[in-house]
This record gives C-alpha cells, sequence and structure tokens, in this order.
C-alpha cells in the first residue's frame, strides 16, 4: 500500500488528500441515497424495487447508480436469480455489514438529538429574523 498524501505518510490512505480513492469510497457510503441504502439493505436482502419502496424518495436512476458504485466497493453484493422474469436481490457483504453498521449508529444519534436540532433552528432562525 502507498500512502495517498506524503504529509499523512503512517496512514495507508488518506480521505483529506484529493487523489486519494478513499474519498469517492466515503462519498459512496455518506452520501444521501448511499448511507440510506446501506441502512435499508442492514435489515436484510432486498429485490430492487423493495428497496426503492424503502427508500422514499429515491428515483430508480439513482437507486441503480448507488447500487453500482456500492458494488464496486465491494459493500453490496448482487445476487441475479436465473428465473423468468429475472429476479435480482441485493444484500450487504461482511464489509459492507460492517460499515452499515456503523453508520447506523451515526443514523440513530442524528434521530435521537432531533429535537434539540429543530430548538437550535428555531433560534438560528429567530436571531436572524428568517420566516
Amino acid at each position: 500500500m502507498t500512502a495517498c498524501s506524503e504529509e499523512h505518510e503512517e496512514l495507508a490512505y488518506n480521505v483529506f488528500a484529493k487523489a486519494c480513492p478513499s474519498r469517492g469510497t466515503l462519498e459512496h457510503v455518506t452520501g444521501r441515497w448511499g448511507a440510506l441504502t446501506l441502512g435499508a439493505l442492514h435489515e436484510g436482502s432486498l429485490r430492487f424495487n423493495e428497496l426503492r419502496r424503502r427508500i422514499d424518495g429515491v428515483s430508480e436512476k439513482m437507486l441503480s447508480q448507488t447500487l453500482h458504485a456500492l458494488e464496486r466497493d465491494g459493500l453490496v453484493h448482487r445476487e441475479a436469480q436465473p428465473t423468468n422474469p429475472p429476479r435480482v436481490d441485493y444484500e450487504l457483504t461482511p464489509l459492507g455489514r460492517e460499515i452499515a453498521g456503523r453508520l447506523l449508529a451515526l443514523i440513530e444519534s442524528v434521530e435521537g438529538s432531533m429535537d434539540e436540532v429543530l430548538a437550535a433552528r428555531g433560534r438560528y432562525d429567530e436571531a436572524r429574523g428568517a420566516r
């Protein structure tokens, strides 16, 4: 392994370095659709349309792009069954399950803090005369 930045030679990868491949994976995992896809698949294997219904608001195109990126990163496994019509199931790989677990802890923390967040937003908006 080589360091992505001379400044951080002790790290094999450095997400703060522009050219480091870890930055792209971080974007796939923490982007809106990536985070929701990983969270939904943490519950278990889902077919494409089940996943799309679970992730309210995602378009077919965005879900497809997200799944491809997560599959390429080794976080999602795509299993195509030779049936008519074809059946495709998506599930997390062991690495995907580990990352999704950490992500879900963050999601739960955000959800648990929403009363405080909404109160802070109200104070901020009031102080600045927002509607």
